[in-house]
């Protein structure tokens, strides 16, 4: 058994397919075939299900895989080793980050990663949740920020902050003018949402759970469309389609609502689109999500984890409460 044939069964595993493993690993298909054979030959066990076009991971093979992830780990971990008695930082970092909080965090995020650790460059991944979390647990990514919550992957998890919705109206709606709205008030119209796969859209569907109802079926055209993305669902509002809810960061600051942006005289301030806070009906607390940020438990990196929190927090993040 060899780290090799150990990289190429977590290959198969993440790719369900030989070629496209084999390309992953710089080695052509019948010399990842082969190394695999030969290591089920030495285990006696079975660990990929082969048919055409597809390859399926057998339950056995799943926890051979899991046990392979930590090996591979542990051996870059003698690397890394080496490298902190140079520079514990040194090397890039591979982080993941969801759709909802990559376009709004990343450009302050980075600029802030240059300035503090520039030996440590952020290798960047943007995805689904879910995507994420496999990513996680097959090492193609180091870290993720996330907004919980998602499934426990044996993940260690670090709370970097609570984040605010917003309700994001047309200009010429006729909640525009008001300071703050409550989710009752919205359950009457049109609601837009992210596509199946966003964390969002389910956050979404949490505040207002009437239009889940409408999201899954043919009447619900009438009360729901989706986007592909925060900025197309905001075009979609500003056209007068309908009122979405968006995250705090995801707003521009010169569209935050003030009271010389409200009702004055009469006359509203000309905008596309209104963002006002969402306030509880019933007194309790406005929704909100709970960003953070995981990693394997296995990775050793400490350091480099501990260098992209402080980063985070050094952030402008208005409107958000930070946590520690």
């Amino acid at each position: 058994m060899t780290l090799t044939e150990l990289k190429y069964i977590v290959a198969v595993a993440r790719e369900r397919h030989f070629g496209k493993a084999a390309e992953a690993c710089f080695v052509s298909q019948p010399t990842l075939s082969v190394a695999i054979k030969k290591l089920e030959e030495e285990l006696e066990v079975k660990l990929f299900e082969r048919s055409a076009g597809e390859v399926t991971v057998t339950p056995l093979g799943e926890q051979v895989v899991q046990q392979a992830q930590i090996v591979l780990d542990q051996a870059a971990a003698i690397k890394e080793i080496a490298k902190r008695g140079k520079d514990p930082l040194a090397g890039p970092l591979i982080l993941g980050v969801i759709y909802t909080i990559g376009p709004y965090l990343l450009p302050d995020l980075v600029r802030q990663n240059i300035a503090r650790t520039p030996q440590m460059p952020l290798m960047l991944q943007e995805n689904f949740t879910a995507r994420l979390l496999e990513m996680l647990r097959s090492g193609e990514i180091d870290c993720a920020i996330m907004a919980e919550p998602f499934p426990d992957a044996g993940l260690a998890v670090a709370q970097l902050y609570d984040e605010p919705f917003m309700a994001a109206l047309p200009a010429h709606h006729p909640l525009a003018s008001r300071l703050s709205v409550t989710s009752d008030e919205l359950k009457n119209e049109t609601m837009l949402l992210l596509g199946t796969g966003h964390c969002f859209r389910d956050h979404v569907l949490e505040v207002c759970p009437e239009f889940a109802r409408f999201s899954s079926n043919a009447e619900g055209i009438r009360k729901s469309f989706e986007g592909s993305s925060l900025e197309t669902i905001k075009h979609m509002v500003a056209a007068g389609m309908g009122v979405t809810l968006v995250p705090r960061l995801s707003v521009p600051a010169d569209a935050l609502p003030t009271k010389a942006k409200g009702r004055t005289g009469g006359k509203i301030q000309e905008q596309i689109v209104r963002y006002l806070p969402i306030d509880d009906a019933h007194g309790g607390e406005p929704p909100t999500r709970r960003v953070v940020l995981a990693w394997r438990r296995s990775f050793t990196r400490y350091e480099a984890i501990a260098a992209l929190r402080n980063a985070i927090y050094a952030c402008e993040l208005p409107g958000v409460k930070r946590l520690s």
